[in-house]
């Protein structure tokens, strides 16, 4: 690891952001863990795991898109301030309804539609405001990469925490901390000192907007790809995550703490991840890198699927968790170094369709392929994508070098003819 790890690290509105967000996520993912554990623990189903993820990510996928324009279109700081509001509000409600002890499925499921809808609004305003948030625009890609270490480490700890949080203080408290959680990055966004927000006037409506946004990532098959590949990644592998309270409880014989720290290895591996794409020099080709970490992600998840030995199954969680890191960074790495900062909310907001909006549908798809074929047949099949989609990668990029050779040789010709 060298020190251009941490370059982001000179703006000092991305420090209280990263400080902030980094406590916020620790309870979020407390809190994504314990609705697995209740309703699993309740329902013993597949699908009704399935359908919880269904619910918390679906209304992303209906509303980023109005998420998107009014990222582009309005204060994006006031935006997220007002998101993280509402998450805390949520957060609230969830923990009163699990302490009253009285609560039915839906309840729990209608919350958790409920911080879908929030988050539609939230991740493009978060994801375009980190790039407000850094100073020098060429240290974009390291904040981003550093996002995501930021974020897999939330993963590696939140839900180590709330396996213990569920086994020794109870479900309500592990809901609480979350709550609690909000008051951190509340406070970092309150601290920031942004340039002052100079509104834009707006030629077209809501609509055409989307419809100019929609265009504009059809004309740049370059971004077009990289949302392709990343929605058929979120729809068919993914989802893989609603299936680990399934191999906790029945296929490795434990409890809320097995469930956390198989999540918790899939965090660490994500985090490693992150930290080595943060450490890249610029330069490098993140296509190529993406390609190989997506045949990592799908080897890792084939190779746990069938795996019944607990240690080495955490090994295998671990690589998995490497290669999936990949798919979420990368992809937004090169669609913010890319994209015209007047599309990044809109083109942001099809990111968050992909990535968030696909899941659920893939949750629900998974869920019920798992209850034909079993859990671990499921998971060989969800990897088995994963190296086809790597394969995919790696023929275009291939494709893509011969294509440039070819294009280069006739100039190069030219060249020695005019000598």
């Amino acid at each position: 690891m060298n020190i251009s790890t941490f370059n982001a690290f000179k703006s000092r509105n991305y420090r209280l952001y990263f400080g902030g967000q980094s406590i916020s996520l620790i309870g979020t993912w407390m809190q994504k863990t314990a609705v697995s554990w209740v309703v699993y623990e309740q329902t013993h189903s597949n699908f009704m795991l399935g359908l919880t993820l269904f619910a918390s990510l679906f209304p992303s996928f209906i509303f980023s898109f109005i998420g998107g324009v009014a990222s582009d279109r309005y204060d994006k700081y006031k935006l997220l301030l007002i998101t993280q509001i509402a998450s805390m509000v949520q957060a609230v409600l969830m923990t009163i309804l699990i302490f009253s002890k009285h609560y039915e499925m839906w309840q729990i499921i209608a919350l958790s539609a409920l911080l879908g809808l929030i988050n539609a609004f939230d991740v493009p305003a978060r994801q375009s405001l980190v790039y407000e948030m850094v100073d020098n625009k060429e240290d974009l890609p390291n904040a981003l990469a550093l996002n995501s270490s930021m974020v897999n480490l939330s993963r590696l700890i939140g839900p180590g925490l709330a396996g213990l949080a569920l086994e020794k203080l109870g479900d309500d408290v592990c809901f609480g901390l979350n709550a609690v959680s909000f008051i951190a990055v509340i406070g970092s966004l309150m601290m920031m000192r942004l340039p002052k927000y100079i509104s834009k006037p707006h030629t077209k409506n809501v609509i055409g907007e989307l419809k100019e946004g929609f265009a504009y990532i059809k004309a740049t098959p370059s971004i077009a790809y990289v949302l392709i590949m990343l929605a058929l990644i979120s729809l068919f592998v993914l989802p893989f995550s609603t299936l680990i309270p399934v191999y906790a409880k029945d296929i490795f014989k434990g409890t809320a703490s097995t469930f956390g720290v198989i999540d918790s290895v899939i965090g660490l591996g994500a985090f490693t991840g992150a930290i080595f794409l943060a450490s890249l020099k610029p330069g490098k080709n993140l296509r190529k890198i993406l390609a190989i970490n997506t045949l990592i992600f799908g080897a890792g998840l084939a190779l746990f699927s069938h795996t019944t030995f607990y240690p080495v199954a955490l090994v295998f969680a671990t690589i998995s968790g490497f290669g999936m890191m990949s798919q979420i960074t990368i992809s937004n790495t090169l669609i913010q170094t890319t994209v015209d900062p007047n599309m990044r909310g809109r083109v942001i907001s099809f990111y968050a369709m992909a990535f968030f909006g696909m899941q659920p549908l893939g949750g629900l798809v998974i869920g019920s392929i798992s209850q034909l074929i079993g859990t671990q047949n499921t998971v060989l099949f969800q990897g088995a994508i994963a190296v086809l989609i790597g394969c995919l990668s790696y023929r275009r990029l291939f494709k893509g070098e011969i294509k440039n050779k070819q294009a280069v040789k006739p100039v190069s010709e030219l060249v020695l003819e005019k000598i």
